[in-house]
């Protein structure tokens, strides 16, 4: 849970108010369990902070307690998650997230991912950009797929901030110790469109929006949902956000960590563990399963001509559109190369398949991986030749297997721990939980 954020001016009597507040729902949700108990504890804080939000308008957003997709018994997979199940299990791997969010029309903000705890110029990680459809502005992709290596920060925000973010990596990498005679950055930003929430067009991520992402990234435990990069995005018409998970492979297969973490604003036909969640379940205002079009594989729509086929997807009035865009940013420890680490990217993307997404024209899907091994590791200006040791191609399916089944957890993730934003542009509803599990557990 993350704490409330007050619109600054707000009355220090509401601040006081939501801070003793949260204070006292993380101690009575934290208390003994008691079967029948806990449910009627989420149920009474979750009413009380709509109460308090409804009550001090100057409240910008307060979090609830949802749960995460392994909590409803979703677990992808073979491979085990790491201890935190997300990106930071893979060992000095940081996340940062500024929410952005003020009035009635600003929904946005931005997500910072550091992969180790020193200088990343200095000590550059191998890395590699994936690009599944490239409708989208991954801004230093070139570089990295001709180089292979990263070395900023990774930075997720909105379409229309990339060049912002830029700006503030490069300013904040040229500002680091031992880069003084640095005359050259190649910042790796990635974006989603958010404008379906957020007032896009004003323009509101800042530099320094973007610093505290990065200065404020941190190991342990990983916010998502409403947050960071995911304030304003939507995915298969519900709420989307942020989400993370990872994976861990056995001793006799390296050892190696997994960890995907997802920016989710997509569309297709939402699908949890095999189960198609979309022909009984559609955000408010959408089309029920019955009545939507049939799919292409029917007996009846392949009966018909092409023309009357391409009809029958053309988009109609409540109908969810296709369109989006979706990053996931991959980390390991095992010692891949570029060329390998582009193949596992791939694998993120690929797994985007196991939740629904249809890959529409508008949806720009990209996927950046890296590994954090010092062994893969290039040091700025660095001319010697030395040895390192590389994990041959043969050993690689493991690592596949692994970051399809991550990037499918953490989009249920995005999902689950997203709440309910709205704004004077649009609405997305939070995906109601307890329908879900209904859903899940009919299969």
């Amino acid at each position: 849970m993350t704490a409330a954020r007050v619109k600054p001016g707000s009355s220090r009597r509401t601040q006081r108010i939501l801070e003793r507040v949260t204070k006292s729902r993380r101690a009575v949700l934290s208390g003994p369990p008691c079967a029948g108990l806990k449910a009627l504890r989420y149920r009474f804080w979750n009413g009380l902070f709509v109460l308090l939000i409804s009550a001090a308008p100057a409240v910008i957003v307060v979090s609830q307690t949802r749960p995460r997709a392994r909590d409803l018994g979703i677990a992808p997979g073979i491979y085990p998650p790491g201890t935190l199940n997300a990106i930071t299990d893979v060992e000095g791997v940081r996340v940062g997230h500024t929410t952005v969010i003020e009035g009635d029309r600003v929904r946005t903000g931005v997500t910072a991912i550091v992969p180790h705890g020193g200088n990343v110029f200095q000590d550059k990680v191998a890395g590699a950009v994936f690009v599944g459809n490239a409708f989208g502005k991954l801004a230093g992709s070139t570089q990295v797929n001709e180089l292979g290596t990263i070395e900023t920060p990774v930075v997720l925000t909105n379409t229309l901030s990339v060049g912002v973010a830029m700006d503030a990596v490069v300013r904040y990498t040229i500002a680091q110790g031992g880069n003084e005679q640095v005359r050259s950055v190649n910042p790796l930003v990635g974006e989603t469109n958010d404008g379906g929430l957020n007032d896009i067009r004003g323009l509101h991520v800042t530099r320094e929006h973007v610093l505290e992402a990065i200065r404020s990234a941190k190991t342990g435990a990983v916010a998502e949902g409403t947050v960071g990069a995911g304030a304003g995005t939507v995915c298969y018409g519900w709420k989307g956000g942020i989400g993370t998970s990872s994976r861990k492979l056995a001793s006799d297969r390296g050892g190696y960590l997994v960890g995907v973490l997802v920016q989710t604003n997509f569309g297709g036909n939402l699908t949890i563990g095999g189960v198609p969640i979309y022909k009984s379940l559609q955000p408010p205002g959408r089309r029920s399963a019955a009545a939507r079009p049939q799919p292409f594989d029917s007996p009846r729509i392949l009966s018909l001509s092409k023309d009357e086929r391409l009809a029958q997807d053309r988009p109609g009035e409540g109908r969810a559109p296709a369109d989006g865009s979706c990053m996931l940013v991959v980390a390991t420890d095992a010692p891949l190369d570029a060329r390998d680490l582009r193949r596992l990217a791939g694998r993120a993307v690929f797994g985007l398949g196991r939740t629904g997404s249809s890959y529409s024209n508008g949806s720009g899907d990209f996927a950046i991986a890296f590994s954090t091994s010092p062994e893969m590791r290039s040091r700025f200006n660095e001319t010697a030749a030395r040895a390192r040791v590389v994990l041959p191609t043969d050993a690689t399916s493991p690592l596949f297997e692994a970051a399809l089944e991550a990037t499918e957890e953490a989009v249920y993730n995005s999902l689950f721990q997203a709440t309910t934003v709205r704004s004077a542009i649009g609405t997305a509803e939070a995906i109601p939980v307890e329908r879900v599990r209904e859903l899940l557990g009919k299969r």
